[in-house]
């Protein structure tokens, strides 16, 4: 095992151990998906590969979404691994950049960063928050919120600022025009577009079946 192969290994020890008993849509294989996604994605990229495995690892592993809201504690704890892992200061800086610039954050409108490593990522992370799993983690997630599957008399906020959307308590339904149903227009990457167009087509299915089964 060279010292990548060992690297990659020694982090998803880490984030396997971190992760254990998290929410179902954002737990280990939640990571496992992104990070098989990137690898597939940085195959027609020029980036650094070590930067995106990283980079797709340790992408959640403090969402703030599960620690008040907190958005510094994940950068730390990747920085802080990544530290004891003897990571080149440069790389360090780059996955933490990564880090706090992935998140949709309604719209994303935050992002101050980028490069083709974050590019590479967030595509992934996005199209896991589409298709079949994207549906599935969405109402894992509302779910786990108790919130309401869908209410006909509370509209989508297609306007929201960050902190609207960050404190949203919407039924789930209406997190498919508030950001699922966008994201296929979000994608960096050629690859990310291809995969994504089935993704958003099966989501405009199950609407459709939503509906027709709710007006029945």
């Amino acid at each position: 095992m060279n010292d990548h192969e060992n690297l990659i290994s020694k982090t998803i020890e880490f984030v396997r151990t971190t992760l254990a008993g998290a929410e179902g849509g954002h737990d280990w294989w939640h990571i496992y998906r992104v990070w098989k996604t990137a690898r597939r994605i940085a195959d027609t990229e020029p980036v650094d590969l070590l930067v995106v495995e990283l980079g797709a690892l340790l992408h959640d592993i403090a969402d703030s979404k599960f620690h008040g809201g907190n958005e510094s504690l994940g950068p730390q704890i990747a920085g802080d691994f990544l530290k004891s892992m003897n990571v080149p200061d440069e790389i360090i800086r780059h996955v933490i950049l990564i880090i706090e610039n992935i998140s949709f954050k309604g719209g994303n409108k935050s992002q101050k960063f980028k490069s083709p490593e974050l590019n590479v990522i967030q595509d992934a992370d996005r199209l896991d928050a589409i298709g079949a799993i994207g549906i599935a983690r969405t109402f894992n997630y509302g779910g786990h919120k108790n919130r309401e599957i869908y209410n006909p008399e509370i509209p989508p906020n297609l306007n929201m600022d960050k902190e609207t959307y960050k404190n949203s308590s919407a039924p789930t339904l209406n997190h498919f025009y508030e950001k699922l149903l966008l994201l296929k227009d979000l994608m960096n990457t050629k690859t990310a577009r291809q995969m994504a167009g089935r993704r958003h087509e099966f989501m405009l299915t199950y609407l459709e079946e939503f509906y027709r089964e709710w007006g029945e």
